[in-house]
């Protein structure tokens, strides 16, 4: 360690010398024309494109140097950061950029953070582009193909911005409803979230862009992130966290997966043979490669021979690890010659295999900014939530002589999260000068007013804003409006865990307020997750909006007005009070980063509506909720069994007087195994149908989700037994249709 810090200087040194070498050699083959860079090297068989990416990703590393391999798994930052200059031939304000081998026409890879569209590092001239709604959102709208349709838009604005990484999908699951991050993920349940992540994945290689599973594994809280230690048996792990993962990378083949900040049970996830070598690589078999999360390597030869493949960001570390270190490290054995070229062979087969390498991306694409925003606002608009709906105040009715709209700046613009996820709007954004004006801000509302949006469908209408910062002054606005829409909001961001689930800025006392002044109170909602809800009972109506993104604002408008029919469904449990958390307390002091810490993760794979079935708690809005305006009946649940799956179907009828999209919701029960809670989801659909329309409906149910998972014979075990299976409108949902099926024994490895 010590020859490593020493040699800091010289390796940072020599590493920039390579790649402003580098670099020039690949502004000089791009100058020249196709055939002319090609006569520079006359032999490349790995460009041949009948080839598998596999023996592709061979012969070009048989042909490469031992410079070239190493310049392959140290990745360098697109900004300036510290007292470091960004690397010249990195993309401006960049996630990173990892240097290629032109000699050999293997392109650089330039990598964008992602989540929710192309992002952009601190500036005062940020790229700006479309950015989707929260993954929250996303997955709240239980469509598979919204999110493949946002994870194309998004994955086609990274290649027109000339970047072919994005540093998406994350799936962490909802254990702590107070994480900053949360947003940017897809809920407690492993099944929904890796479907929906594993759909945006989809998407956005359909684009030939690599896309990033993160953050592996347990990363679920921020405080304390660089220091923690997530503590959770494998068993637990597998049914869990893991299982999410998992599904993942069946369902999508991500070209890349980012190792996590935190310690799990002991070891850094970037340094974790148990994470990277034993349950990613041989147990799941995945061919892709691992890079760390920025400032996430702690080491040389642990890293390299534990399974990471890539360091991100150097700069962000205490040193370049995989720098003249890991060139020393190979030099005298600590790190084996094949393990480094290990590393360099699953790179290169990601990018032959996403088809980086024959689809070169360049700067300066086309963007179809409308198109896109139809994209971003279709995904707003089914993830809403309508959470309740006294009276049937909702949708608002022709004829309101006055609309007063309260709060959250919502005559401007609407909320989105902070940190490294935020995509700056088109424009700019509709508020600054509030918040944090350094990472993780700035504080950006995307420029699409609900306020305009709102006036533009209420034309007989008088409908005015009042900023709601003296609650009684609202009040008195309000007392004699048709309707009130108060826009409450929350702030969440990388880094920063919220303080609790109450609303922030004495919001909680605005609503009161005013829906006691004014019974006809709807709030919108947005924020970053569940929050405490005090004052429901005094409200008529309650719309769950998320971060809503780029054309959130028309969004809400049109799910106010009837135009679009709610059909989202909470894909996280909204608890009624923090005490009914398995961590009442948020571990951690968001004060002091330097004394390393545990997270008992004691309630193990019995995460969010597991946890409240298991422990009889009620929770304030149940998992799966979420209101419509018109009404479906299920009916003729039977279940079937074929090739060792079990196979349900059933019939989805719209009783109502409207047209509308649902959400059936399918659990499965153990009446004599032992499982971690009292039910698990097995299975949905989502339907659109018209007034009296019926639907049959068709679900085959994944054998893990009614197993457990065995540690020493790494296999998963059904028992034999009956199981009920529900047929649900909410995980909480008392008239459930029921049936009974037998299953046998089983014993297998997916």
């Amino acid at each position: 360690m010590n020859s490593e810090l020493n040699l800091r200087p010289l390796a940072i040194a020599l590493a920039a010398a390579l790649t402003a070498i580098a670099s020039t050699v690949v502004v000089l083959a791009t100058a020249l024309p196709a055939h002319a860079a090609e006569a520079a090297v006359p032999e490349r068989p790995w460009m041949d494109v009948k080839l598998d990416a596999d023996r592709r990703a061979t012969l070009a590393l048989q042909a490469m140097t031992q410079r070239e391999k190493l310049d392959w798994v140290m990745g360098w930052f697109g900004s300036d950061f510290r007292d470091k200059k960004r690397n010249p031939a990195a993309l401006p304000f960049s996630a990173g950029y990892i240097p290629g081998t032109p000699r050999l026409g293997l392109p650089a890879l330039f990598e964008t953070d992602a989540g929710l569209g192309v992002a952009t590092q601190a500036t005062k001239t940020p790229r700006e582009r479309t950015s989707l709604p929260s993954g929250l959102a996303t997955a709240a709208t239980w469509d598979r193909k919204l999110a493949y349709n946002g994870g194309a838009m998004i994955g086609a604005e990274a290649r027109a911005s000339g970047f072919n990484v994005m540093l998406a999908g994350g799936v962490n699951l909802l254990r702590e409803p107070r994480n900053g991050r949360n947003f940017e993920y897809a809920g407690e349940d492993p099944l929904l979230a890796a479907t929906m992540v594993a759909q945006q994945i989809k998407g956005i290689q359909s684009n030939h862009v690599i896309a990033t599973m993160k953050h592996f594994a347990v990363n679920d809280q921020e405080t304390g992130r660089f220091i923690l230690d997530s503590r959770i048996g494998d068993v637990e792990n597998r049914m869990s966290d893991l299982l999410a993962f998992q599904m993942v990378l069946e369902q999508s083949d991500p070209g890349s997966v980012m190792c996590a900040y935190n310690r799990l049970n002991g070891a850094y996830a970037c340094e974790s043979d148990y994470l990277l070598n034993q349950v990613l690589k041989k147990d799941w078999g995945y061919k892709g490669y691992v890079m760390s999360d920025w400032g996430a390597v702690h080491s040389t030869v642990a890293a390299a021979n534990n399974g990471l493949d890539q360091e991100s960001a150097w700069e962000f570390d205490k040193t370049a690890y995989f720098g003249v270190a890991l060139e020393e490290a190979v030099a005298n054995g600590h790190v084996p010659q094949a393990r480094l070229d290990n590393m360099v062979f699953r790179i290169l087969r990601s990018m032959f295999d996403k088809g980086v390498v024959d689809h070169p991306v360049a700067e300066g694409g086309a963007i179809d900014f409308a198109a896109h925003g139809v994209v971003s606002r279709t995904d707003a608009e089914d993830g809403m939530v309508l959470l309740k709906n006294a009276g049937g105040l909702l949708p608002l009715k022709a004829g309101a002589k006055k609309i007063v709209v309260i709060g959250a700046h919502a005559d401007v613009g609407v909320l989105a999260g902070g940190g490294s996820s935020l995509v700056y709007p088109v424009g700019g954004s509709a508020v600054t000068g509030i918040g944090p004006a350094s990472w993780p801000g700035p504080v950006v509302y995307h420029p699409s007013s609900p306020l305009k949006a709102i006036q533009a469908r209420a034309p007989g209408a008088s409908v005015v804003y009042h900023d709601g910062v003296d609650a009684a002054a609202a009040a008195r606005a309000a007392a004699d409006a048709d309707v009130v829409l108060v826009f409450a909001q929350q702030w969440t961001g990388e880094s920063v865990d919220a303080v609790s689930l109450s609303l922030p800025d004495n919001q909680d006392a605005l609503i009161a307020t005013v829906a006691k002044a004014n019974p006809k109170t709807v709030v919108v909602l947005e924020t970053g997750g569940p929050v405490l809800m005090p004052w429901l009972g005094q409200s008529a109506a309650v719309l769950q909006a998320w971060y809503a993104g780029t054309s959130g604002g028309e969004a809400i408008a049109r799910v106010l007005f009837g135009e679009v029919n709610p059909s989202g469904r909470l894909p996280a449990t909204f608890p009624a009070a923090e005490s009914q958390l398995p961590r009442p307390v948020l571990d951690g002091d968001p004060k002091d980063e330097s004394k390393r810490f545990a997270v008992d993760y004691r309630e193990g794979a019995a995460i969010g509506y597991k946890w409240f079935d298991l422990k009889g708690l009620k929770p304030l809005f149940p998992f799966g909720h979420g209101l419509s305006y018109t009404q479906f009946a299920y009916s003729g649940l039977a279940a079937s069994q074929k090739d060792g799956k079990l196979q349900l179907r059933f019939k989805v009828t719209n009783t109502g007087a409207v047209k509308g999209k649902d959400v059936p919701q399918l659990y499965v029960a153990p009446q004599g195994a032992k499982w971690e809670a009292p039910k698990r989801l097995a299975g949905w659909d989502k339907v659109e149908l018209a007034p009296g329309e019926s639907r049959e409906v068709s679900v085959t149910v994944d054998p893990r989700l009614l197993a457990v998972y065995d540690s020493g014979s790494k296999s998963w075990r059904i028992a034999k037994g009956s199981y009920k299976v529900l047929l649900a409108h909410s995980a909480a949902d008392a008239n459930a249709a029921s049936i009974n099926v037998a299953l046998e024994a089983r014993t297998f490895k997916p």
